[in-house]
Parts: C-alpha cells; sequence; structure tokens
C-alpha cells in the first residue's frame, strides 16, 4: 500500500471519527430535530384505509427512544398507519395517533395500545414517549396535565371531547389500564416518568361527539396547526 492511499485511508478514519464523535454529541438535538420533522397530511381517506392495516401491539418490544430509532422510522414514515389526531390546548400537545406500539411508530406519534378500538367508545388507550424537550410528544402530559383539562380527539370525521379526571404514576406491570370499564368512555393517555421505570397514566372521561365545525374553537384551531414536536 503506498503513502497516498494510507493517508486517503487516514484521513477518511478521522472523518468518520468526527462524524461520529458529532452525533454522539449532539444526539439529543438530531433526535429532536427528526421528531418534530414529522407532519404527515392526515385525511379522512388515509383514516379509513389505514384502520384495516395489521399493526404491532407488543408493548414489551418497545425500546427507549434514541436517534437511531428516530432515523428509521423518518426513513419509514410512509409505514405509520396515522388513524387520527389528539389535541390537548392547555398542555400545547397536537399529534397524530396512529395504529399499533411499534417502535417506529411510536418514535413519532402517539400509538394505540390494543386494535380494533374506536374513538369515542370503551376505553381508547394511547401511549407515547416521555423527552427531555418538554414539548415532543407525550412530554407536555409530564409536565403540564392537570385534573379537569379538556382533551379532543378526531379521526377527520368527529371531534371527540373528553375531560381529565385522573393524573397519577402506576407501575409498569401495570397493564390492566387499558381494559375496557363496563359502561364506561374514557380517554386513557400512558407515557414513562422521569426515571423510566415507572408509568403516567392520564385518563380523561368522554365528554361529547360534535361534528368537525362544530368542534369548540380551542379544538379547531389546535387541529388546524402542525403538529407541535419540537
Amino acid at each position: 500500500m503506498n503513502k497516498t492511499v494510507k493517508k486517503w485511508l487516514s484521513r477518511v478514519g478521522i472523518g468518520l471519527l468526527i462524524l461520529i464523535s458529532l452525533a454522539l454529541i449532539f444526539n439529543r438535538q438530531i433526535k429532536d430535530w427528526m421528531v418534530a420533522s414529522y407532519n404527515p397530511k392526515v385525511t379522512q381517506e388515509t383514516v379509513i384505509k389505514n384502520k384495516k392495516k395489521k399493526a404491532s401491539y407488543d408493548f414489551s418490544a418497545v425500546k427507549s427512544l434514541d436517534w437511531s430509532t428516530v432515523a428509521r422510522a423518518r426513513a419509514k414514515s410512509s409505514d405509520i398507519q396515522v388513524i387520527g389526531e389528539i389535541a390537548y390546548p392547555d398542555v400545547k400537545m397536537h399529534l397524530p395517533v396512529a395504529n399499533g406500539v411499534a417502535n417506529e411508530t411510536l418514535a413519532l406519534a402517539a400509538g394505540t395500545l390494543k386494535p380494533d378500538q374506536e374513538m369515542g367508545q370503551r376505553n381508547f388507550a394511547i401511549a407515547g414517549h416521555h423527552m427531555v424537550s418538554n414539548q415532543a410528544l407525550f412530554s407536555p402530559l409530564y409536565w403540564k396535565a392537570r385534573v379537569g383539562q379538556k382533551v379532543y380527539l378526531t379521526d377527520l370525521s368527529k371531534v371527540y371531547e373528553y375531560q381529565v379526571n385522573v393524573r397519577k404514576f402506576i407501575d409498569a406491570t401495570d397493564v390492566q389500564v387499558i381494559d375496557d370499564i363496563p359502561h364506561k368512555r374514557i380517554l386513557t393517555m400512558v407515557t414513562c416518568d422521569a426515571t423510566g421505570a415507572r408509568r403516567l397514566m392520564v385518563r380523561a372521561k368522554y365528554v361529547k361527539t360534535y361534528d368537525q365545525k362544530d368542534a369548540p374553537s380551542d379544538a379547531q384551531k389546535m387541529f388546524a396547526q402542525k403538529f407541535n414536536q419540537q
């Protein structure tokens, strides 16, 4: 191997080390930027189509959120099965809601915890990641959710209003919180606590269903905005 080739290989190696070092140093910033850049166009047609698709509901397979997981999710974001949106005006949270809890889904959206869920019916249970940023994914729940606040879901046909009545920390093994409760229509939102060892559950009771044009103004305003992932 001549000196020119050795010199070139050495420079390539140094360049790769620099890139890897920068990725490690700016891991959170890169991750936050990739999450923030996900703003899918949600329509009634895509919702109807995605509701028919199969999804993964193996929550035990969910991994902690790092930049490589987000990068893979962004590369395959067209595979995420968005079935609606959630708007939580008091905490300024507006996210896509997608089928299942695959790592790629939870990297960019709130995911449904059971198959065949219907907004406004039984226990509509969803999960999302809690990140260092207090605005990305389900982080606003951890910092700002309070009893009495209103939360809205939409399937792009109707808007479903709920009011928060429970905010508490639960064990990670407390999976029955996603089960249906006879004669009750509720929304259950689950995210990690600050340690990742336990879960924060925010639950809301069903209030009313609206046509989109008749929904409360704060809900309409938030649904009209881009998803606030930053």
